[in-house]
């Protein structure tokens, strides 16, 4: 799989896609995941589930959060990450398992080992925020 480092790919990625699913959604409007995920929702043009065990069954922008990856129910073009990197490699593993296309790690979310172990399995995003990317649609 290749790994996606330039701005216009991502945007490409972004513009092909017609499910996120945004892992680390925090109801906090101060978070990134919060303000980022918001801007995605706003432009209307994904399907948009969001994933937190911590908030499952609450809503975010009137949307239900969901426990897990593997509670999203539809077939998942971009797993969109706001987690640790030090958290991030059981969300790849997910991510594989329910065959999504993309996993896009967010700045600050980024584990190149994680990245370089499961490259040929997925396509990863980073480098470029979704939030950004968002906005050129």
């Amino acid at each position: 799989m290749e790994e996606v480092q330039h701005k216009e790919e991502a945007l490409e990625v972004l513009r092909s896609a017609k499910v996120v699913a945004v892992v680390g959604i925090s109801p906090n409007p101060e978070r990134p995941s919060y303000y980022t995920t918001e801007k995605v929702v706003k432009k209307g043009r994904h399907r948009v589930y969001l994933v937190n065990p911590k908030y499952a069954g609450q809503e975010i922008f009137g949307i239900k959060v969901l426990p897990s990856l593997k509670d999203v129910p539809e077939p998942v073009d971009i797993v969109n990450v706001f987690r640790n990197p030090a958290h991030v490699e059981p969300i790849v593993r997910e991510a594989i398992d329910i065959g999504a296309k993309v996993v896009w790690l967010q700045p600050g979310a980024e584990n190149y080992e994680v990245i370089e172990r499961y490259k040929d399995r997925i396509r990863f995003v980073y480098n470029a925020c979704i939030g950004v990317e968002a906005g050129y649609l």
